[in-house]
């Protein structure tokens, strides 16, 4: 079992950063790919981001230019840093872990870009 735990959202004006910190406990050396979702009201949850075990990262258009992934091995935690905000990246982000065998969710937490 991982447990995920998702924390560093919040209210922020468009143009603004943020970065979440997902921290993973458990069995956490069985996990492959680390990922960030995210899900707007009445929308379906897409992939924003992911990083390997090796560290490769992958981003969505959405993000790419703008957010940055990156894995704190040491601390077992990977972080989303989003900058040059704006309005329509507001949702709930959810951190998601892979093993061999299974997926794992955090709880997620909401970020609201507005003025």
């Amino acid at each position: 079992q991982v447990q995920l735990v998702e924390s560093g959202g919040g209210l922020v004006q468009p143009g603004g950063s943020l970065r979440l910190s997902c921290a993973a406990s458990g069995s956490r050396f069985s996990i492959n790919t680390m990922a960030w979702y995210r899900q707007a009201p009445g929308k379906e949850r897409n992939v924003v981001a992911t990083i390997g075990s090796a560290g490769s990262t992958n981003y969505a258009d959405s993000a790419k230019g703008r957010f940055t992934m990156s894995r704190d091995n040491a601390k077992n935690t990977v972080y989303l840093q989003m900058n040059s905000l704006k309005p329509e990246d507001t949702a709930v982000y959810y951190c998601n872990a892979d093993t061999a065998t299974s997926r794992y969710w955090g709880r997620g937490t909401q970020v609201t870009v507005s003025l």
